[in-house]
């Protein structure tokens, strides 16, 4: 009878009953987890608007299990406490990949005084009487946040841009329990700062600073300790050295040196093991427990461009035009593929597949497994391919054309910086409608066609690509770095002015950008200024 009176007083004040059914809340008649389950249906914009509207809602939008669900979606981790028992895990990061002009990387070592040894070519690997290890367990410290927007700083060994171990331990040992809510609302406001340009600059490395590199640095890594954590950035030099950075603090931590006779051109970490390329035609596996090398392998005939490794094979490729594999865990050698017509600039590997580029303009995709050619791009650019990034079906590519192209091998459609290649059609099949620069999401827009997003290409080679799960980086001999929308091409931020050469080789994560060059800087792109992030498992 209340209900019956309630509703004809809100009849008289002319309100449809409609309104008075729906003004209801169902929700409390439903079990918690038939609520939930409801809940988990809704965008995070939705669950953050339902939390607004009562006490029990509220209740509902808060809970962890929705969160960690949508963090799930976009494999954003927790990062597990030093404290706690539990190790964390890492994988070879595919960022930071090297390579060069048309006929191969490395030509600027012709007019140095780095001379080549001549080598033995073939299969015949020098072996150093140690096994392969299992991953080191040193601990080292985390990456974080600064304080201040498109500011420039610069590090020589002193007080850091990032904070140091013992700034984020008391929030470390705050949060053993995860809020996956956080670690949600943390990534949106990151990626947020790239799209908005937001950023602090500083440099880890300035020419002549103290224990730093003494020449052109060609290849870095960021890499993550599985056992503590802990991040850290390598970098190889033309000095012929491997440095390992604090970057909490700026200060080289290790050097790996007396093993190579050349520069240094490209290097993988991954499991407490890091492979380095020479131009001295080597490839050396070293133990970073035991600050050793425990592989020194001379097959190739001419620079060693690129290597990548995984947890089954190490491949590489040279500017003698040939892609070398070995098999973990002796390193035996596998496979020689041999198809290309000009140096190999750079390779990128899954575990599926191993994909390579070169001085020949062509992009080829090989089955890892059996070494037969799946698959060959013809004139994939105008000019030599110089660098690629792959994350199945995605391939990323820089070229000596001054454009960067992603193409999805699976449907060959994507989008380029150039305009004889990209067309509104190739972009709308990888997503119609328009992107929202503040939260990243693509709106429906019916049968209305977009025009094409705004792209301003590089004015010089591509060096390096790296390819991330929302944004692709590039750097180039134009010394910018450059952020681009991967879905849909569109440039996202223009980083200009932190180096004054060259830029080789660009490695990102979620929280930061980092970049080294000709000049003998280690510029980070700081995009996490501000914001707490020493609960984000990078």
């Amino acid at each position: 009878m209340r209900y019956h009176r309630i509703s004809q007083s809100v009849r008289d004040l002319g309100v449809s009953q409609d309104l008075i059914i729906y003004s209801h809340d169902t929700s409390q008649l439903l079990p918690p987890e038939i609520a939930l389950h409801i809940f988990s249906y809704l965008p995070y914009q939705s669950l953050l608007t339902c939390a607004l509207v009562s006490r029990r809602w509220r209740a509902l939008a808060d809970d962890q299990s929705l969160w960690k669900s949508l963090c799930l979606l976009r494999k954003w981790e927790w990062r597990v406490s030093p404290y706690a028992t539990q190790p964390g895990s890492d994988g070879c990061s595919e960022h930071g990949l090297t390579s060069e002009d048309d006929e191969g990387m490395g030509d600027e070592e012709d007019s140095s005084d780095d001379d080549i040894q001549a080598d033995d070519s073939g299969f015949a690997s020098m072996d150093v009487d140690v096994p392969l290890p299992s991953p080191s367990s040193a601990i080292l410290p985390v990456a974080g946040p600064s304080h201040q927007v498109r500011s420039s700083r610069t590090r020589h060994s002193a007080p850091s841009a990032l904070p140091s171990p013992a700034t984020i331990a008391p929030h470390l040992k705050a949060r053993l329990r995860p809020d996956y809510k956080l670690l949600h609302q943390t990534h949106i406001r990151l990626r947020n700062r790239f799209t908005a340009g937001s950023y602090t600059l500083s440099n880890l490395q300035t020419r002549g600073a103290p224990n730093s590199h003494s020449n052109t640095i060609y290849c870095l890594q960021l890499y993550t300790y599985p056992e503590t954590g802990m991040q850290v950035l390598f970098t190889g030099s033309k000095d012929r050295t491997i440095r390992e950075w604090d970057l909490s603090t700026g200060a080289v931590i290790r050097v790996l040196d007396g093993v190579h006779e050349s520069s240094v051109l490209s290097i993988c970490v991954h499991r407490g093991l890091l492979a380095s390329a020479s131009s001295d035609r080597r490839v050396v596996v070293w133990d970073l427990a035991r600050n050793a090398p425990v592989k020194v392998i001379r097959d190739h005939e001419d620079s060693v461009l690129c290597v990548r490794f995984d947890d089954r094979r190490l491949v590489s490729c040279s500017k003698d035009r040939t892609v070398r594999t070995y098999l973990f865990p002796n390193l035996a050698p596998q496979y020689v593929l041999g198809a290309h017509r000009a140096a190999v600039n750079a390779v990128s590997i899954s575990s599926s597949h191993i994909v390579s580029v070169s001085g020949d303009r062509s992009l080829r995709v090989w089955d890892a497994e059996t070494g037969a050619l799946l698959s060959t791009l013809e004139n994939h650019h105008r000019r030599g391919i110089a660098s690629v990034d792959y994350r199945h079906p995605f391939v990323l590519s820089g070229s000596s054309d001054k454009h960067i192209r992603l193409l999805d091998v699976s449907t060959l459609k994507g989008w380029s910086t150039s305009p004889s290649v990209d067309k509104p059609a190739v972009v709308s099949e990888l997503g119609r409608g328009v992107v929202c620069e503040a939260c990243g999401n693509n709106t429906m827009t019916g049968e209305t066609s977009q025009p094409p997003p705004r792209r301003r290409a590089h004015e010089d080679l591509v060096r390096s690509v790296a390819l991330g799960s929302e944004f692709v980086v590039s750097g180039s001999y134009d010394f910018t770095v450059k952020v681009w929308d991967r879905q849909t091409g569109a440039l996202v931020a223009d980083l200009a002015g932190g180096h004054t050469g060259r830029i080789f080789c660009v490695g990102f994560d979620c929280t930061k950008i980092v970049s080294c060059g000709e000049d003998q800087r280690i510029c980070i792109w700081d995009f996490s200024h501000g914001i707490d992030t020493s609960f984000i498992k990078l």
